[in-house]
């Protein structure tokens, strides 16, 4: 093993064993270079005031060099915040605002000791970088149901842990966090979970309320103290997008500094939060009461990171940086959470209105989000899907043998009767077939 990797595990192991034995063969294994390409120069940076022959990018009178058909299109922003390689957990003011945005919006986070958020290329990535971390061959990841099919990738494939679903809903409709717990204490002879949070959820758009968010991390108290390490992941993609009574706020803020056997870790970003899909700006961040571990956690994802993309994209870190300084942002962004939240309102409002009768369909509870989910009771999901799109030119998403999600975020509030009652004959005609 790498001296600098035996240090950081050292550093985890000293600040906290129960982390320490959390990791994988590769989260111990992994390590940022001290002595490489980059710290070199970096140090070159700092010093070689005359020339640096260090950095791997082309420079021209100062600046990065860079073609006139780009800059043209992009002439509001500095070449510097641009053209040169991000810094791989980074820019750093990004990072900090984006603390400070975290510390605002989720008030459980005061007084709690948590790293600074470490940039990834968006979410995925840094659902990736857990796995990559934390994740073992055989080890138990436990989410509910009804879930995003990329979790399944991210850790049963890329990494071969055994999935363990356990149903989101009680028979009254609130979260299950019985089921959490039974999949928790079924893992005492492993002694390691990692359990992945989604709220608002993808795909029914639910957020628990206060009492449900309260029991969850009950849960996860008492699989702790029944001896399961549980790496707890907080993913946070839709956040901020609460549109009745729920938590709003990340369970991270709860959880964090929970219990010596939990280690609480939130992955948001500007993705969704901000409307920025394409920019892939995503972040990564661990909650401990030690420093030191903090910081060796840091380096690890740091080394993750290095050995995958290197860095992420410099331009929309600056984009995403400049718009959350910016003075209109706060109202802007609020316009268009009013219009998201008029759409989930008038798609509830078509449901409960009996226009559409209870004999075809119910729908999950949801209040938050992107999507809702409708339990179809006459037709395979899969079947109205596939005749939705080809009779009706109406596109959803069929999952397992009921359930149908509908995006009401890309539909807009006035054609979404239109869509339901597209959705209604698509039923009525396969019952008729």
């Amino acid at each position: 093993m790498n001296p600098l990797a035996g240090q950081l595990n050292d550093s985890i192991k000293a600040g906290n064993e129960h982390v320490y034995n959390m990791l994988s063969g590769l989260g111990k294994a992994i390590y940022f270079p001290k002595e490489g390409i980059l710290s070199q120069s970096a140090e070159a940076t700092a010093h070689a005031k005359k020339y640096n022959a260090t950095i791997g990018i082309a420079t021209e009178n100062g600046l990065p060099m860079h073609l006139g058909v780009i800059q043209d299109k992009l002439s509001a922003f500095s070449p510097k915040d641009l053209y040169s390689y991000a810094p791989p957990a980074g820019k750093p003011e990004l990072r900090s605002v984006w603390r400070e945005k975290m510390l605002r919006e989720n008030p459980s986070l005061e007084g709690k000791s948590f790293s600074n958020p470490i940039v990834t290329n968006a979410l995925t990535h840094g659902l990736s970088i857990v796995a990559d971390l934390f994740a073992e061959q055989g080890d138990a990841v436990i989410y509910p149901d009804k879930n995003w099919e990329n979790y399944e990738l991210t850790f049963g494939i890329r990494r071969q842990t055994e999935t363990v679903n356990y149903p989101l809903f009680t028979e009254d409709m609130s979260f299950n966090s019985e089921g959490l717990l039974d999949a928790l204490l079924a893992q005492k002879d492993r002694g390691k979970a990692i359990v992945l949070l989604n709220f608002p959820n993808n795909p029914t758009g639910y957020t628990p309320g206060l009492a449900e968010g309260e029991a969850i991390v009950a849960a996860i108290l008492r699989a702790a103290e029944e001896g399961v390490n549980v790496v707890v992941v907080s993913d946070d993609a839709y956040f901020g997008l609460f549109f009745e009574d729920s938590l709003k706020e990340s369970l991270f803020g709860k959880l964090a500094n929970l219990h010596p056997r939990v280690l609480a870790v939130k992955i948001d970003g500007a993705t969704k939060e901000e409307f920025v899909w394409g920019f892939r700006v995503g972040f990564i961040t661990y909650a401990s009461e030690n420093k030191e571990l903090l910081a060796a956690l840091e380096q690890k994802t740091l080394g993750i990171i290095r050995a995958t993309i290197s860095s992420g994209a410099h331009p929309s870190q600056t984009f995403v940086l400049d718009a959350l300084k910016a003075p209109e942002f706060s109202a802007q962004k609020e316009e268009k959470f009013l219009i998201m939240k008029g759409r989930a309102n008038k798609v509830k409002a078509l449901l409960d209105s009996g226009k559409y009768g209870d004999d075809v369909w119910t729908y999950y509870p949801f209040n938050s989000g992107y999507f809702m989910c409708l339990k179809l009771f006459t037709v395979s999901a899969e079947d109205l899907r596939l005749h939705l799109i080809h009779t009706y030119g109406l596109g959803t998403i069929a999952l397992g043998e009921s359930d149908l999600r509908i995006a009401f975020s890309c539909i807009e509030e006035d054609q979404l009767e239109d869509l339901f009652d597209l959705v209604y004959a698509g039923i009525r005609d396969l019952e008729k077939a």
